[in-house]
């Protein structure tokens, strides 16, 4: 279901963007025609050749990046094509080892899934020297890449702040969550989103908590019950993450408070729709899918594989999820 609301994404931004005509922003751009051609080769592999793919993920510690790379793995076995995956458990360092190795097994190109890291020059310097393409996917790193997929984390955050203000009807004090850590370049875009919104309300009040919940359920259930003990008369809070909430919740109801306190996360985790869909506190997300950029990467890669000239940045939408559309991207057998 998700696979199809995905291809569904793509026609529906090509027929906009050909409505609309092209943009200015140079960091996030998709062209009609090229929105166009990645629908025509949304089914992978049209020569009839094989490629092996090397998925060098820099983490595989939150349900997201998991996510992401299993969705590429059954992608490609369902093309027949062959998967070699790492995974560098948090260490810039091993990430740049695991590019090496995937290099030294031939692969005909690389998708890296950088999680929270910024940077990783000298992995991409070595597929350039390899001569081979590599897709970014999620976070773009600075450096030479032949192509990004992700999502325009600032309009998620400030889909989330509208949806606050207008609950609070302008007035409230609502906390942040932060994954940290506090250079993360997805979370300060999320979470500036969201402020860019509520600071035009003098009557909510902003609390962010000094404490990062690392992107886990565990973190976000740790730093929710510190926030609640010192801001008691909390209103909302605002996770960078869906992970994050889920373990927020948990806090919120565990000191009593869930008729008072409602929770905005972000990701489309299956178990935040989940917890959307039964009406209570978790109320609102935006979707940055797993599965929609795991296939989204996947395809953009063979797409050059197979002699494609895509966009080389394209922002994959991220729609608001409320109890009203849930049903429409809820999955509970989805990988994410």
């Amino acid at each position: 279901m998700r696979r199809l609301i995905a291809m569904c994404i793509v026609g529906v931004l090509a027929v906009t963007l050909i409505a609309c005509g092209s943009g200015d922003d140079d960091d996030a751009t998709t062209s009609a025609p090229a929105a166009t051609e990645a629908a025509a080769t949304a089914e992978s592999g049209e020569s009839g050749e094989t490629y092996t793919i090397g998925v060098a993920n820099f983490t595989l510690g939150a349900p997201y990046f998991i996510g992401i790379s299993e969705t590429i793995k059954a992608e490609a076995e369902a093309d027949g094509n062959e998967v070699n995956e790492t995974d560098a458990r948090g260490d810039a360092a091993a990430l740049t080892a695991n590019v090496d190795e995937l290099l030294l097994k031939d692969v005909d190109g690389i998708i890296i899934s950088g999680g929270p890291l910024e940077n990783a020059p000298a992995a991409l310097n070595a597929i350039k020297q390899a001569g081979i393409p590599v897709v970014l996917v999620d976070r773009k790193f600075t450096g030479e890449y032949t192509s990004w997929v992700g999502p325009d984390n600032e309009a998620i955050g400030r889909q989330d702040g509208e949806y606050i203000a207008e609950h609070l009807n302008g007035e409230g004090k609502v906390a942040i969550i932060r994954g940290g850590p506090a250079d993360n370049s997805i979370g300060l875009a999320r979470s500036n989103g969201v402020k860019s919104v509520l600071e035009q309300h003098p009557g909510i009040e902003i609390v962010t908590a000094p404490d990062f919940g690392e992107w886990s359920s565990d973190g976000g259930l740790k730093v929710a019950e510190s926030l609640l003990s010192k801001h008691p008369d909390i209103d909302v809070i605002f996770c960078e993450n869906d992970s994050m909430c889920l373990g927020a919740q948990k806090a919120v109801a565990d000191a009593g408070k869930t008729d008072q306190i409602i929770l905005a996360g972000v990701d489309g985790q299956k178990e935040a729709l989940a917890a959307i869909k039964e009406g209570g506190n978790y109320k609102v997300t935006g979707l940055n899918d797993a599965v929609d950029m795991g296939t989204a990467a996947y395809e953009r890669l063979i797409e050059i594989l197979e002699g494609g000239t895509p966009e080389k940045d394209t922002v994959v939408p991220s729609p608001q999820i409320t109890q009203e559309n849930v049903e429409e991207f809820y999955d509970p057998d989805s990988e994410f």
